[in-house]
């Protein structure tokens, strides 16, 4: 296979521990106790059945969030939103993940909620404990009468900690998390940093399952210049970490080939508790930050609860023939979205268009 970059997934199981390894048996076990509620909520009409069922799962769920808490609590490098934000904060989370879970929702509405998303996943990486160190923001306005009017903001001295990033974008389903989240970056930051971007072209060959899954990264059709990575703090945005696979894998072929960075954080909307695991167990100073945690996978290595696949419910579906290019996807996105993240449309059209490795 040319120019390709293969991680098999007996490589992903050598990085859980012991520890590791009876937590996922436990609440694996948990999680298969709803099934049979689930079964019986999908064809029940009795109303006193289904709210016996329903209290049921509700009680298994209670469970399963401890025991996710409990391991969370001893691995500081995840940090999962619910875990890590005040009580009135949780609300929300639950809310937009609702609406991401739900078939109802459109795909406006998921892109929609997919932004409030990262914007929460930023805060909870950069503001939270709240940073203490403060600068001044002038605005100019357009009120020009007596004179030209200007305005002045205080905010969080954070470009420190994202004047050094680049984002690492794991093509194709991260393309836009990874778009918002340089967005927040460059209003963040004092002077505007627009973060560099690294593009790979990495997927798992969904015909396997669980315990053979084959993760390629094609180099090929990837655009970075790995020299620019170096002694960087790399970000990767990926709306959905389920086994970890795909980003061990990109993270690995860069080590191999000399990258020494500063730093890396990896936002997700919702991940699995195994990927989550595998992550901080295979990348050196890597930390984690995710919206929401569900407990297990299914043979398929699909998130279970989940949300089905997001790459397809924020990019549509590709012609399997005649797959879109990065710069038709972002075109796909329409001009309310490219309007909007014209700075990072344009860098990204940069490398792409320059070719640039």
């Amino acid at each position: 296979m040319a120019n390709k970059v293969i991680l098999k997934a007996e490589t992903l199981d050598g990085y859980l521990t012991e520890e590791d390894n009876a937590y996922l048996a436990k609440i694996h076990k948990l999680y298969e106790a709803t099934n049979d509620s689930y079964k019986i909520l999908s064809t029940e009409k009795d109303k006193y059945k289904i709210e016996t069922e329903k209290q049921k799962i509700i009680d298994i769920y209670s469970k399963i969030s401890k025991s996710l808490q409990e391991i969370c609590c001893k691995n500081r490098n995840l940090k999962i939103f619910p875990f890590e934000t005040e009580n009135d904060s949780h609300a929300e989370a639950s809310r937009i993940i609702s609406k991401l879970r739900d078939v109802k929702t459109t795909r406006n509405e998921f892109i929609y909620y997919t932004q409030k998303s990262y914007e929460m996943l930023f805060k909870l990486a950069y503001l939270m404990p709240e940073t203490r160190e403060k600068e001044h923001l002038f605005v100019k306005t357009p009120v020009e009468m007596p004179v030209q009017q200007y305005s002045v903001h205080q905010i969080p001295d954070i470009s420190k900690k994202i004047e050094n990033s680049v984002m690492c974008v794991m093509l194709r389903g991260a393309l836009l998390p990874s778009m918002i989240m340089s967005k927040e970056i460059e209003g963040y930051s004092i002077s505007e940093y627009l973060t560099p971007f690294a593009l790979f072209k990495i997927k798992r060959d969904d015909s396997k399952h669980e315990t053979n899954m084959e993760y390629i990264l094609d180099l090929d059709n990837s655009f970075f210049d790995i020299n620019k990575l170096n002694d960087k703090d790399l970000i990767f945005a990926d709306p959905m970490n389920a086994t970890g696979g795909s980003f061990i894998t990109i993270v690995n072929y860069l080590k191999e080939k000399g990258v020494k960075y500063k730093s890396i954080s990896f936002f997700n909307i919702i991940s699995a508790l195994k990927g989550s695991l595998r992550v901080i167990r295979a990348i050196e100073n890597c930390t984690v930050y995710t919206l929401w945690l569900d407990p297990v996978l299914n043979e398929s290595a699909y998130i279970l609860p989940g949300l089905g696949d997001a790459g397809d419910r924020l990019n549509g579906y590709d012609n399997f023939d005649s797959p879109r290019t990065i710069i038709q996807l972002i075109e796909n996105y329409g001009s309310n979205i490219v309007e909007l993240y014209r700075s990072q449309v344009r860098m990204i059209e940069s490398i792409v268009l320059g070719d640039c490795k």
